[in-house]
This record gives C-alpha cells, structure tokens and sequence, in this order.
C-alpha cells in the first residue's frame, strides 16, 4: 500500500469514527436524490471484490429502472482482479474491498501516466463468524492470530482447540476448523493484515470461493470458524465480538460502527484523468451516492455514507451535489 492509499484510509476511517450518522440504517435525507439523465446508454462492466459482488448487482439493478437500455456486467471474483482489468481496460469500475498496493497503482500509472482513482461508497465491518450454537463469548486480535496464523507474530500461543480459547463441555477439546478466503481476495489481504498482524495463514484455512461460501461453510460445522463482511450473516451463524490492545470486546453492529476495530470502506475503483468522466460513469457514479444508491448499501448490510463523507468521495471525480 502507498503512503498516500495509507493516508487516505487512515482519513477515511478516522472520519468514520466521528461521524454518529454512520451508526444508522437511515439514508441520509441530506443526500441528493437522482434525477435521470438524456441520452445515457452503453455498457457497463464491473470487476472485482466478491464482497461487493452483491451491492453491484443491487446498484445494476436500480440503476437500470432508470436506464432499461444499459447493460450491465458483473464479475466478482476477488479485489486483486480489479486493478488489472482497470490498467487494461477490461472494466469501467473495479470494486475493492481494500485499497490498492503500490505495485498495482504503478502498473496503471506506467500505462495511463495518472494515478487510478478509488471512491469510499459504503462501510462494511470484517465479521469473525462461529456456527450459531458455539457459546464463545469473544476472541482477542492474539487468539485470532494464534487460530489462523502459522507465524503467530503477536506472540499469541499455537490455539487449535476451542478449549485454549476458553470453552468447556463438549466443544473443549474439539480441534477448530479454519474458513477463509483465497488470496485474490482483498477481505483475505485485509484480515491478514490486521488480525494476523501481517502474518502468514495455517495451510489448515480452507479457502472458500467466494464470501457466501465461508458463511455457510461455518453454518454447516459446529466446530468452524471464518471470516466475512458483516453483510453475509445468515440464521445459522454468529459473529464473535472483538476485542484489540486488551480493550472490550465489541459486537460489530450498527451502534459500534466508530470502534469495531475491523471497520473499513469498500472502494470502486475508476480510471479517471482528472479532467472528464465518460457519460455513463459519470451518471452511476452520482447514482451510487444518491439516497437510492446508498438504500441499496443499507438493503445489502452495509452501513451508507453520510452526505458529508458522500460529498468528499464525489470532489475526487469533481462531481458536486450541484450536478444533480
């Protein structure tokens, strides 16, 4: 990651912490709401964050009510995708559920001579998830680095039964079993990073195609335990609270938003010169950050932005609420 993507996250976060609209599922009525546009057609493609895969389909399928004659392409098979596919052309956005590294910023930069541009369009909290009967009341950042991890960088003990996280009775002496993401995934770089503390993961983690996939793996086994976005949960799992520096243990839920310790932004990429938008980018970019896009980010789970986050991520392609 660069200096100037690690800024960049570390302002959007902090922002994010101080900002107690965030914490609510209602879309804020100070955002513009989207007025159709003439002459908008084309395609679109998008490729990248399987995270996001099912916000894009949702904002496809808004933004088609609005314009029935584009067409829409959807690909998700990992944030490490997008970056490529934007250098080549190969897609109009490119959603990352983190940002992009120095190597990928370089690559697009060498080809296109400007930077790619990455726009903050919702908030999502990393989930660590158990089947929904395990009683774990919470793990540490050392006990997830002591499950998942084979270098165990924290410090943290080698942790393979749920009797050394703290559970009795039958799952005691129960050997954990892993559940995660591929490499290609940008929740699988994210978790690395801060859970593993940059570490490397146990060959044990069965990598799941997909973030629907880990859930249900979870679901399916008593003894599992994965990571997702907070958007995938479903009735047969449950996620465990979180605790960091020896802090409380935090729920990631809607009213701890400001200090679940694994809160991030998913990111859409765009090739943007600083100068002028195409068209139709242009027209589902103001869409995303409409009171109809950001319903569409509370419908999938996420958190939506707040007009003032809403504003800043819109100035980095000079679109203002004025154009709407």
């Amino acid at each position: 990651m660069t200096r100037r993507s690690t800024l960049l996250w570390i302002a959007l976060i902090t922002f994010c912490a101080g900002q107690t609209a965030v914490a609510q599922t209602q879309v804020d009525p100070n955002l513009p709401k989207y007025k159709p546009q003439q002459g908008i057609s084309g395609t679109i493609s998008s490729m990248g964050s399987d995270t996001m895969n099912n916000l894009m389909a949702l904002w496809a399928k808004r933004f088609n009510d609005f314009y029935p004659n584009v067409k829409i392409e959807i690909e998700g098979k990992g944030s490490s995708t997008a970056p490529a596919a934007l250098t080549e052309g190969r897609a109009t956005f490119g959603p990352m559920s983190r940002p992009m590294t120095k190597a990928e910023i370089d690559k697009f930069e060498k080809r296109h001579q400007y930077k790619p541009t990455q726009l903050g369009t919702s908030i999502d909290m990393l989930a660590v998830y158990v089947h929904n009967n395990n009683p774990i009341l919470g793990l540490s950042f050392e006990d997830l680095d002591g499950i998942f991890s084979s270098t165990r960088k924290s410090g943290s003990a080698d942790l393979r039964t749920w009797g050394q996280v703290g559970l009795g009775g039958n799952l005691a002496k129960e050997r954990i079993s892993l559940y995660g993401r591929s490499a290609s995934s940008g929740t699988y770089g994210y978790f690395k990073e801060k859970a593993l503390f940059k570490g490397d993961y146990r060959d044990s983690v069965q990598e799941q195609p997909g973030s629907a996939a880990v859930i249900q793996a979870v679901a399916n086994d008593p003894v599992g335990i994965g990571y997702s976005g907070v958007g995938f949960k479903n009735p047969g799992v449950r996620t465990v609270p979180i605790s960091k520096d020896g802090g409380p243990f935090i729920a990631p839920t809607l009213e701890n938003v400001s200090k679940y310790p694994l809160t991030r932004f998913l990111l859409i990429g765009v090739n943007y010169n600083g100068k002028q938008l195409d068209p139709l980018q242009r027209e589902f970019i103001k869409f995303i950050y409409s009171q109809e896009g950001q319903a569409e980010v509370v419908k999938d789970g996420y958190l939506p932005l707040s007009a003032v986050q809403a504003k800043r991520q819109l100035s980095l392609v000079k679109i203002t609420f004025e154009d709407y």
